[in-house]
């Protein structure tokens, strides 16, 4: 492939348009550095611009390619093959943007869900929130990954969907883990009720336990599941 050869032929297309570099280059959304740069032979047009620039000025890709005219007539055969391998190359860069992204959703919504974890007392609910948050981003990080990888829409949203169930399931075996032997407020409550007749007695409801706590902040402090 003789590059200098095939930017003469590419400058001569341009000027029988009648058409300055800077004309040429807003055609085609380029810059004019570019279009210099192709003429010179310093670089080469893309496999997607090589498609354009055969429609633009009628010729046919391996004519560029050959840096000469053989035919009037467009190799339609040539041009369905380069369309498809831009849409191929196009879908691959696509595909990678969405495990880039899909990845750092997900180190996201980890650490969000670490950090709620580890940095909030069990007896406050912004734990149990910001839990929530990052679990959200973690399962949106799995989506952006799975749509790169596996094309039957079912399939991604049944492992979504046991994506879900596996840190309701792992937030539900922490908090019990939390309350049953290191005696902590559970964090995925919904309901708190203190009885004004017993103001040394709080009474926490979870899905599918409840937890009592007596003399709260003392010395005698109790937490222990309702049996």
């Amino acid at each position: 492939m003789d590059q200098i050869r095939i930017g003469a032929f590419l400058k001569e297309l341009r000027k029988e348009k009648a058409l300055t570099q800077e004309q040429l280059a807003e055609q085609l959304n380029v810059s004019g550095r570019t279009i210099s740069r192709w003429e010179t032979g310093s670089n080469m047009p893309d496999i997607g611009m090589l498609v354009e620039l055969a429609e633009y000025y009628g010729v046919s890709i391996p004519e560029i390619i050959n840096g000469e005219r053989k035919s009037r007539k467009m190799n339609e055969e040539t041009k369905e093959t380069a369309v498809a391998l831009a849409e191929y190359s196009s879908k691959k860069v696509k595909i990678g943007k969405q495990k880039v992204v899909g990845l750092l959703a997900s180190v996201f919504g980890i650490f969000i869900i670490i950090s709620a974890l580890t940095a909030f007392p069990s007896e406050s609910s912004w734990g149990s929130v910001y839990s929530v948050f990052g679990s959200i981003w973690l399962v949106v990080g799995v989506i952006f990954m799975l749509r790169s990888v596996i094309v039957k829409r079912r399939s991604r949203i049944l492992i979504v969907l046991g994506c879900i169930v596996l840190l309701f399931g792992a937030f539900t075996a922490s908090d019990y883990l939390a309350v049953s032997q290191f005696h902590q407020v559970p964090r995925f409550r919904y309901e708190a009720i203190y009885d004004s007749d017993e103001a040394d007695r709080v009474v926490y409801k979870t899905l599918f336990y409840t937890v009592i706590r007596e003399n709260p902040g003392t010395e005698n402090e109790r937490i222990y599941i309702e049996k």
